[in-house]
């Protein structure tokens, strides 16, 4: 990742604030599920183009499914952000699923899983 600019950095935070509010209030997608986040922008410098970090809770289905919606709404989503951002360029929308907070949430539950089993040992030896 490279390091952006303090104006970059400001974009991204601009572009991410909008796009969440556009995504929980303007689309009426089905496929796109109620807990759908976006955790994170990337905008390259010359705002040409911009990876968005969608992160969903629920099982496989409905990820691919909200990214479809997402991937599929892209041109409406792109047009709003224009409307209610003041940008020079409208950069054209990626969206990639963000694993880390599953992944995040499947690592807590292995050391909940591990410290329960030690727990378990320490009762025993005392019993």
């Amino acid at each position: 990742m490279r390091k952006n600019s303090i104006k970059n950095t400001r974009i991204n935070g601009e572009i991410q604030r909008e796009l969440s509010n556009i995504i929980r209030t303007e689309l009426k997608d089905p496929r796109i599920g109620m807990m759908t986040s976006v955790t994170g922008v990337e905008t390259a410098p010359d705002l040409k183009t911009c990876k968005v970090y969608i992160s969903v809770l629920g099982n496989q289905e409905e990820l691919k499914a909200t990214i479809q919606g997402l991937r599929s709404a892209e041109g409406f989503v792109r047009r709003m952000l224009a409307k209610n951002l003041n940008l020079r360029n409208t950069p054209e929308l990626t969206f990639v699923l963000d694993e880390s907070i599953a992944y995040g949430v499947a690592m807590s539950k292995l050391i909940d899983e591990v410290t329960h089993t030690q727990e378990g040992e320490k009762e025993d030896e005392e019993a």
